[in-house]
């Protein structure tokens, strides 16, 4: 076998690596690792699921194997530096998802703003007696400049939403806020003077705990949150704390770590947070993105090392089946670390 498939590539991808390579789709395997070392000794490339944590140890089981691919953005569940030390490339789909994450901002704010749909479409006769409100006018404030905060803020502009925003990483003098036509400002001003907060930025542990009791204080009272990014940015006593007294209205997490909200979280129990399964990326559009993407990083992986090749290029232009995603649209960035 050449390739296990623990995460589903569309059906037009799948055929395509089959015609290539031995493929195989054992999904059950992912929750169980004995079976995984056992099943996969010869492997040489496989695509996991988001829960398989690949580490220094199990990759001690896995000789033959040189591509380990990922459907979903990040690659903080994979032992990077054990992998280089082996010299498998790590593959995952960077920016398929970037679009199907902004639209799932766009529509969280928009819900928030709007809550008494919500309500009506829960069946609910007399929805609210809380007043909607508008998008347009309002001031968005966009924490963290991941890819994803670049394509939402097209979408806020549009809409006439007026944009002020801040990334630890970003110095305010950089031409990306003009471009984005996003005002710099400091926290404290993101905090004091934003309707809304849209969190999507990228985590590294000196940010645990980056959206603190300090940093809510200055919260405009009835803010709105939306967010993507892991939920270990958040102070869990802070966050329930500006949730209780209506520092902030109402707030909606995509994705949120386990326990995030477990019994004996002060985040337990909360009505006015709202925690969904990491559903930004779940759409037909971002899916075939990845899939595709995968699907030839992957074959072109495993066909360098049949070869004995050390560098691959990218796939050719012409490299496309009917249905398929041309590698001109992909718009994807390979993490090799070979």
């Amino acid at each position: 076998m050449d390739i296990l498939l623990l995460d589903a590539l569309v059906p037009e991808a799948m055929t395509w690596l089959e015609s290539r390579h031995s493929v195989e789709y054992r999904p059950e395997l992912a929750d169980d690792l004995v079976l995984l070392r056992q099943a996969a000794y010869k492997t040489r490339g496989i695509v996991f699921p988001r829960q398989t944590v690949v580490t220094r140890d199990f990759l001690d089981f896995l000789p033959k194997l040189k591509a380990v691919g990922r459907l979903h953005v990040g690659t903080d569940n994979t032992d990077l530096e054990a992998c280089k030390e082996r010299g498998i490339k790590v593959i995952h789909a960077s920016s398929a998802n970037v679009r199907s994450n902004a639209e799932y901002l766009l529509s969280s704010l928009l819900l928030l703003y709007r809550r008494g749909v919500v309500s009506a479409l829960m069946g609910k006769r007399h929805p609210t007696a809380q007043m909607g409100r508008e998008l347009h006018g309002s001031t968005v404030g966009i924490l963290g400049l991941a890819p994803t905060a670049h394509t939402l803020a097209g979408m806020l502009t549009s809409l006439g939403v007026r944009l002020i925003g801040y990334d630890p990483a970003v110095h305010h003098t950089a031409p990306i806020w003009e471009r984005l036509r996003i005002q710099p400002v400091t926290l404290t001003e993101l905090m004091s003077q934003a309707d809304a907060v849209s969190v999507q930025m990228l985590y590294a542990t000196r940010f645990r705990g980056f959206v603190n009791e300090k940093l809510l204080a200055a919260c405009k009272r009835g803010q709105l949150w939306v967010g993507i990014s892991r939920s270990a940015l958040f102070d869990e006593k802070a966050l329930a704390a500006a949730l209780c007294d209506g520092r902030i209205e109402a707030c909606i997490l995509d994705g949120a770590e386990e326990n995030f909200t477990d019994e004996g979280s002060p985040l337990n129990g909360l009505k006015n947070l709202f925690i969904t399964p990491r559903l930004g990326s779940h759409t037909r559009e971002a899916r075939l993105r990845s899939s595709w993407y995968v699907a030839h990083r992957m074959h072109e992986a495993i066909t360098a090392e049949q070869r004995g090749v050390g560098y691959v290029p990218s796939a050719p232009m012409d490299m496309e089946l009917p249905g398929a995603v041309s590698p001109s649209q992909w718009g994807e960035q390979e993490y090799s670390i070979r």
